[in-house]
């Protein structure tokens, strides 16, 4: 009697065997000589099972290890009209699929929205270990009487619902693929990368759902997400939201002029740059200017010099006097108003922090620290904030009414993230917030300016962002050295102990070779000391 077709799931992928009778399930297979099974991509577990299914084909699943699950929410809040418009769109998709929503508009609601309406085994994913307590909270909150859990950050619990970083759940997707039926990407821009794809590829969830604020990327494989979780089922912008579920808001934009050291510094530093560029038939402007700019920058020192007053020159842009002489007018006039101060780099963190004595936040602010800061802000204990990148995605910032960016990249995403942080409405009604965008007039800051907030996305930052590319590779290959350096000597310190025992075992036989006297005593030594063990071990 022939054996019924099963269908397995195999460390990221799926085995189907014997073959079952049809044609449905061949377009998604590939036959494995290695095990002499056909193989299927885990993402393609509901295709497959649906193309059985639809030719009435017989076949065992043993591949789903998830199961339904009770989950009744203990919180009582009134959805916004959005936030069922996207669920309702969700779920008229297939339940996947991706929802894109500002910051501030309930995103982790929906998710617990989609939970409840979707009671099966659940992974939800996120790309920092300050979202994944965050959402632990959250969850914990909304469903008191589950099972939580989490992985990553040291924590590698097995719970029904499953709260990871995007690294964590990338190294053991080959493990936890076909644990959950439901799995929840937060910040989904993140996902379409070579290393977290996998979390999408080695999954057999049948129900998916991605949420960002900005899904598109630079790279343009903001598009993998069509494949890796669904189409883009439901949108809605700041702008379309404001007064409703969000804070009506208000974008002042402020020109700085450079005093006359700086602007002439500037100058120069520009002319250097701009000269180098010319000579080497560069342009900026083109897609590929500014990595040619910095290939040539590594070949000459006239090209050392011209990135270095590229970056000299930035520097005087984003911190210059007349900047922190407009904060301060600023603090002065919206105290005592809480007020987040955002910058492009630390130094200027600190300079700020420094000044005029407010508490910073950085990535090299623990994680302690951190959580104490935001607890003061959000009492009022503290009412003014700097940070740099940190706080633009992961952490959760208790409301504020006023955001000056003082200096950023080009990235609309993090020009989205910053404002959302000051249109939470929290239980002020009638709440007006205001973001001052101050910018150093006749720099490229004005360029940057306009590339974040109106140029078609595929081009923002991109300056900025391969520049950041540029550090974050050079920081990597710094660290990968000294892991080299470190084994290369770990090597070295066992080669010679090995040459150390082989040159000892090599006089010893020389001296019985030329010392017969040398030998004799030798092997009475060893003779006495195995005597001794022998002794001492009865």
């Amino acid at each position: 009697m022939p054996r019924t077709p099963t269908l397995t799931f195999d460390r990221g992928t799926l085995v189907l065997h014997p073959p079952p009778r049809g044609k449905a399930w061949m377009e998604f297979a590939t036959w494995d000589d290695r095990v002499e099974k056909f193989r299927i991509p885990a993402i393609q577990y509901r295709r497959i099972v649906e193309a059985m299914r639809g030719e009435n084909t017989e076949f065992v699943d043993n591949a789903s290890a998830f199961y339904p699950i009770e989950l009744v929410s203990s919180l009582e809040m009134e959805p916004y009209l959005h936030q069922t418009e996207a669920l309702d769109a969700w779920k008229l998709a297939g339940r996947q699929g991706v929802v894109v929503l500002p910051t501030a508009a309930g995103k982790t609601y929906l998710a617990q929205m989609a939970m409840e309406a979707t009671p099966r085994t659940t992974l939800i994913v996120v790309p920092t270990l300050d979202l994944m307590h965050q959402w632990y909270a959250h969850l914990k909150a909304a469903f008191p009487d589950a099972e939580i859990g989490l992985l990553g950050g040291g924590s590698h619990d097995k719970t029904p619902i499953l709260v990871a970083t995007y690294d964590s759940a990338a190294i053991h997707a080959e493990r936890i693929g076909n644990l959950y039926a439901f799995v929840i990407f937060d910040e989904c821009h993140h996902l379409p990368t070579d290393f977290y794809r996998v979390i999408g590829e080695y999954m057999i969830a049948p129900y998916r759902l991605g949420l960002s604020a900005t899904p598109e990327r630079t790279d343009g494989k903001h598009t993998d997400l069509n494949i890796l979780i669904g189409t883009e089922v439901y949108r809605k912008t700041a702008e379309e939201l404001a007064g409703k579920a969000l804070a009506e808001h208000e974008v002042i934009q402020i020109k700085v002029k450079l005093s006359s050291a700086e602007r002439e510094k500037y100058d120069n530093l520009i002319k250097i740059r701009n000269d180098f560029l010319r000579e080497s038939r560069i342009s900026l402007g083109s897609l590929d200017g500014w990595q040619r700019f910095v290939q040539a920058s590594a070949r000459s020192q006239a090209g050392r010099r011209a990135m270095l007053a590229h970056r000299e020159a930035r520097e005087i842009a984003l911190g210059n006097e007349g900047k922190l002489r407009l904060l301060a007018d600023l603090l002065a006039k919206h105290y005592p108003a809480r007020v987040l101060i955002f910058t492009n780099d630390n130094a200027t963190v600190y300079r700020i922090s420094y000044q005029f004595l407010i508490p910073a936040i950085t990535h090299q602010t623990p994680v302690k620290e951190r959580h104490e800061i935001l607890s003061r802000f959000k009492e009022g204990e503290y009412t003014t904030l700097v940070a740099s990148h940190v706080l633009n995605e992961g952490v959760d910032v208790p409301a504020a009414s006023i955001a000056i960016i003082l200096s950023g990249t080009g990235s609309q995403r993090e020009y989205i993230q910053r404002l959302g942080r000051i249109l939470r409405k929290g239980n002020i009604e009638n709440k007006r917030a205001i973001l001052y965008e101050v910018v150093a007039d006749g720099t490229s800051e004005v360029n940057t300016s306009a590339r974040r907030r109106n140029e078609p996305r595929r081009s923002e930052g991109r300056e900025e962002e391969e520049e950041e590319k540029k550090e974050e590779k050079k920081k990597k290959e710094e660290e990968n050295k000294e892991e080299e350096k470190k084994e290369e000597e770990k090597k070295n310190k066992n080669k010679n102990k090995r040459k150390e025992k082989e040159e000892g075992r090599r006089g010893f036989f020389m001296g019985v070779v030329m010392n017969p006297v040398f030998a004799l005593l030798k092997i009475r030594r060893m003779f006495i000391l195995l005597l001794h063990k022998a002794i001492a071990s009865n």
